[in-house]
């Protein structure tokens, strides 16, 4: 697809159009094939790799530029690139049926494999293949949304999935040394954080070795900081508690 636009006669080609309907009418940008997606998903933060150009199209492929009146009208600004950024962010990517397949093919089998990285079997510790995770996907008749990350959905997989099989965030293990002063007061506070303690060596400091969800870090890793002023420290030993080999049904 190649066109021109009348403004400027800058020949657009290998285009992807973004269009969303707002005050009752249709407003479109061009932008590169493949940057649409990496936007939306924070990989690619440059706007003028994702644009390409900055005006604001009725009809990108008839190359009609959207009035300026109009814009005012629905966005409450002429600020153009404030415009594609919105068109951008809340928009719907016009691909054809075949290139729609492809892309949510490809994202079931990410959104498998990041699902097989975070996750094992809790009896025996051990992961999942990505067969089995999109076999099991398939089996709940997973629906992958192609307006939101594969990351986002993984998650939602994950929840899906407990429903049905046996499967749990691999567990961290993290290092952890508390100042003696505070130490018992804070592994109290880190009790309810803390899978298993596997193993407590008390010296100068108390120095413990454990199992978290991972999903509980960011809170362990707070309020070690704030409760010690910087004194106490947190390492992580392994970002998956794994037995080797892979689980299989």
């Amino acid at each position: 697809m190649s066109i021109f636009t009348p403004t400027n006669q800058i020949r657009l080609t290998n285009v992807a159009v973004v269009r969303m309907k707002k005050g009752g009418k249709r407003f479109e940008i061009a932008c590169y094939k493949n940057k649409v997606m990496s936007w939306r998903s924070g990989a690619e933060k440059d706007l003028d790799e994702v644009l390409q150009t900055h005006s604001v199209f009725v009809n990108v492929s008839k190359g009609q530029v959207a009035k300026k009146d109009d814009l005012t009208k629905a966005f409450g600004t002429d600020d153009l690139t404030e415009i594609c950024k919105q068109i951008l962010t809340k928009g719907e990517l016009q691909v054809s049926d075949k290139e729609r397949q492809a892309q949510l093919e490809t994202m079931f089998r990410d959104i498998a494999t990041i699902v097989a990285e975070k996750c094992v079997n809790p009896d025996t510790k051990r992961p999942y293949t990505v067969s089995l995770i999109e076999r099991a996907m398939k089996d709940i008749h997973y629906s992958v949304k192609a307006s939101k990350s594969t990351k986002q959905q993984a998650l939602e997989v994950i929840r899906q999935l407990k429903e049905t099989m046996e499967i749990q965030r691999a567990h961290m293990r993290l290092r952890l040394v508390l100042p003696a002063k505070e130490a018992k007061r804070l592994k109290e506070k880190l009790k309810p954080l803390l899978q298993v303690v596997e193993s407590e060596d008390f010296d100068e400091d108390l120095e413990m070795v454990c199992l978290v969800d991972p999903g509980c870090f960011r809170e362990i890793d707070e309020l070690i900081r704030c409760e010690t002023k910087g004194r106490g420290s947190l390492e992580v030993i392994s970002l998956k508690d794994v037995e080797e080999g892979d689980e299989k049904f």
